[in-house]
């Protein structure tokens, strides 16, 4: 088994919102990487990276994503910085990847510069989610199959431009 979609970008592209609608859309189960996370320590992701620290989270993240590839058949969401491991990387390589691409504009709207996002918590979250953006867009690009914009889009025409953008017989079928 492997996922018919996965579904990579920074905080606020939509990947939680877009993933579970994308799934419904293509009639399989939806999956996301933060909340296997989440499941499997029983802590959120923002007391790991404060407690463990961001090494420890992105060691665990890649474990979890690796198991996510393998055993899902559905559309599996990753966490922002989970496609930044080589081997995550890798392994993307095998699989349609849909990379959901926000501006800072409206990132840092739909963030709402979030505490919860602990890579956002700081002095001048705006300016740390700008260094974000750009440090992670030649990785999303490197591992996607296809780039949508969601900058102006509402959830069901990023669904729809999704869909359109996938070949017939890009998304793996069962």
């Amino acid at each position: 088994m492997s996922p018919r979609a996965v579904v990579v970008g920074p905080p606020g592209s939509g990947k939680s919102t877009v993933g579970p609608m994308l799934a419904a859309a293509l009639d399989v189960p939806f999956r996301d990487s933060d909340d296997d996370i989440v499941a499997r320590t029983g802590r959120p992701i923002a007391d790991i990276f404060a407690e463990d620290g961001e090494p420890a989270f992105r060691a665990l993240e890649e474990e979890v994503v690796a198991t996510g590839l393998e055993e899902h058949d559905g559309v599996l969401s990753l966490g922002g910085g989970a496609p930044l491991a080589p081997g995550t990387r890798a392994r993307l390589a095998q699989h349609t990847v849909v990379f959901l691409n926000v501006g800072l504009a409206a990132g840092v709207q739909r963030t709402g510069l979030s505490t919860a996002r602990p890579l956002l918590a700081g002095v001048n979250p705006r300016a740390t989610f700008k260094t974000l953006l750009d440090a992670r867009l030649p990785v999303y690009r490197e591992v996607a199959t296809v780039e949508i914009e969601t900058d102006h889009r509402s959830p069901d025409e990023v669904v729809a431009a999704v869909l359109a953008a996938l070949k017939p017989g890009q998304v793996r079928q069962q």
